[in-house]
């Protein structure tokens, strides 16, 4: 899911000096057609997952039609955090400095941090309570990851490299720890640790406002200077390129299916024991769990919960991508039972918050194949993902007003009415759909059909915009 504003993506002939020197190069302003193609499709995944949260529909199963319609859209964030890494870099290259790089970063992040926090936080509620609810999404984690990422890019490309790499592949060393850490989360500070880690609410005073942290910095702070490391790949010649991203590829598929297969290391949710309905405890806490991170009194229950969401987190134990597979706090009398989840899939439910080593090696494994596949691309269909791919802020801005419009218009269709669920605290605040209401796949399939369309026609106009005016505001989007 980034919306972040990405500068021109450029293919170079070979160059491999240390490309902190960020030495301006000829040519810089053509795109790299595969990271625009790219970024559209995983903004056409993203828009799906959205849908589903106004649908009704619970985060990731058991059927497999859920479950996928929801794992399909993985690849979002992890992506779009990555290529944000790498825009940054490519950007320095065109502009020859460092400082230039750093400065961009800022801004544009303190830009997506306010943007969060205002416009996106009405457009998936359509109220004004502020004070008791907003999101800290992937936006905010975006936001605050470059700004981050603007000290970091001082580094050498090498220890930016082995940064990026510890951070992703050793962060669930504390899967081990999770009660040991828990005052951490709890502490003067603990809003330091629940920002960096430990994802929930922070109230800020006597009586809000109140911020659910859903996307924690780590351990994407480290995908994003990974991406940026990545940029060095992205100006080698073709066919080094090509090779360096198919072994990049399956190498961390390989090393998933070995890890995942083992149930060894890198993801605290296992797969192997019987899987289990939603409301069973999890043998083991949640970091947010642990933490005793608490919502603020009359919270309701979170997005995505079919079967009763945690008041403990702001994050469904439903959703395929918790910290851990179930809730310790007990189902709602009034919530359905769900099914067991076949171990075939609980294999591929890895945790998305905080992203766990698995989850990334899952996501971004496929990524680094796509960029070797897509290089000549010229299809019609990638020319339609390429216009997405080129205005992802406007698009993203654009497509969750729409998506929330859309499900008034088939409340209007379906019941006559407008039901006023669809202005309670979307995505993560809000409480168990009407009976009722919730969608078919089908319905919601045409219904993400049917916001793409007009969302086609406005990204292609903003894109020609962008071409043919030199506007400065449109360089935030």
């Amino acid at each position: 899911m980034n919306p972040a504003t990405l500068p021109a993506n450029q293919p170079q002939t070979g160059d491999s000096r240390e490309p902190n020197a960020l030495t301006p190069k000829r040519g810089i302003s053509q795109r790299l057609v595969s990271l625009d193609i790219i970024r559209g499709a995983v903004m056409v995944l993203m828009a799906i997952d959205h849908v589903r949260v106004f649908s009704g529909l619970p985060a990731g199963g058991p059927s497999p039609g859920i479950f996928f319609t929801r794992w399909i859209t993985h690849f979002c964030a992890p992506i779009f955090v990555f290529l944000t890494g790498t825009g940054a870099y490519l950007y320095g290259k065109k502009h020859g400095n460092v400082a230039a790089v750093s400065r961009y970063l800022v801004i544009r992040g303190v830009w997506l941090v306010l943007l969060e926090l205002t416009i996106l936080r009405f457009a998936w509620t359509f109220n004004f309570d502020y004070s008791h609810y907003m999101l800290a999404g992937v936006i905010w984690m975006i936001g605050w990851c470059m700004i981050l990422t603007a000290l970091l890019v001082r580094l050498p490309i090498f220890a930016l490299t082995v940064f990026s790499i510890a951070i992703i592949a050793g962060h669930n060393i504390t899967d081990s720890y999770v009660q040991q850490l828990a005052p951490l989360a709890n502490g003067k500070i603990g809003w330091l640790w629940k920002s960096l880690y430990f994802g929930g609410a922070l109230t800020f005073g006597s009586g809000g406002p109140t911020i659910l942290i859903l996307y924690t910095i780590l351990p994407w702070l480290a995908v994003m200077t990974a991406g940026y490391a990545f940029g060095t790949v992205m100006l080698m010649d073709k066919a080094r390129r090509r090779r360096l991203c198919f072994a990049l590829g399956t190498s961390a598929i390989i090393i998933f299916i070995v890890l995942r297969v083992l149930s060894v290391y890198g993801d605290p949710r296992p797969w192997k024991t019987a899987p289990r309905p939603a409301s069973v405890p999890a043998a083991q806490p949640s970091k947010v769990q642990a933490a005793n991170v608490a919502q603020p009194s009359g919270a309701p229950p979170e997005h995505g919960s079919s079967g009763g969401a945690s008041r403990t987190s702001p994050i469904s134990p439903a959703d395929s991508a918790p910290r851990s597979s179930t809730s310790s706090v007990p189902r709602p009398a009034s919530a359905p039972v769900r099914r067991p989840m076949p171990r075939w899939l609980a294999f591929l439910n890895t945790t998305k918050y905080p992203a766990s080593f698995l989850f990334l090696l899952m996501t971004l494994g496929p990524f680094f194949l796509a960029v070797a596949l897509l290089e000549e691309n010229h299809s019609r269909l990638g020319e339609i993902l390429n216009v997405f791919g080129r205005v992802p802020l406007f698009y993203y801005v654009l497509h969750i007003p729409l998506i929330h419009f859309a499900a008034i218009l088939v409340s209007l269709v379906r019941t006559g009415a407008v039901t006023g669920w669809l202005f309670t605290n979307h995505p993560v605040g809000n409480p168990q759909p009407p009976e009722g209401y919730t969608w078919s796949l089908g319905l919601l399939y045409l219904v993400f059909f049917c916001v793409l369309v007009p969302l086609y026609f406005l990204c292609n106009w903003f894109a020609k915009l962008k071409k043919t005016q030199q506007w400065e505001w449109l360089s935030f989007f």
